[in-house]
């Protein structure tokens, strides 16, 4: 049986090709090297908020600001510098042991 009710938990993983995109509140509080497994402190998108999404078409690509899905792309905002993570390959929930490691 699957929960129905409203969504609560405030983290979610983005995972690309090489990389996930730890969020919390629409922030991207820690990035994740998938190959090394490495948390990548300085990475760009750590501190920036959630903007929207980047859908692919044939004709090229449509902004949205309806939450991430698998094949597209998320847009990180903070000031002039914006930041486009690649394709988003699936979304998945940390467990808390990961939540707990995020970098500080």
């Amino acid at each position: 049986m699957q929960y129905e009710g409203i969504e609560r938990r405030v983290h979610r993983v983005f995972v690309t090709r090489n990389t996930e995109y730890h969020v919390r509140s629409e922030v991207c509080v820690a990035v994740r090297d998938r190959t090394t497994n490495d948390w990548r402190e300085a990475h760009p998108a750590v501190g920036r908020r959630l903007a929207g999404t980047l859908r692919h078409v044939d004709s090229g690509i449509i902004p949205s600001l309806d939450p991430p899905k698998p094949g597209q792309s998320v847009y990180f905002r903070k000031g002039e510098r914006d930041l486009v993570t690649s394709v988003i390959e699936r979304i998945e929930r940390p467990v808390r042991a990961v939540v707990d490691a995020y970098p500080r």
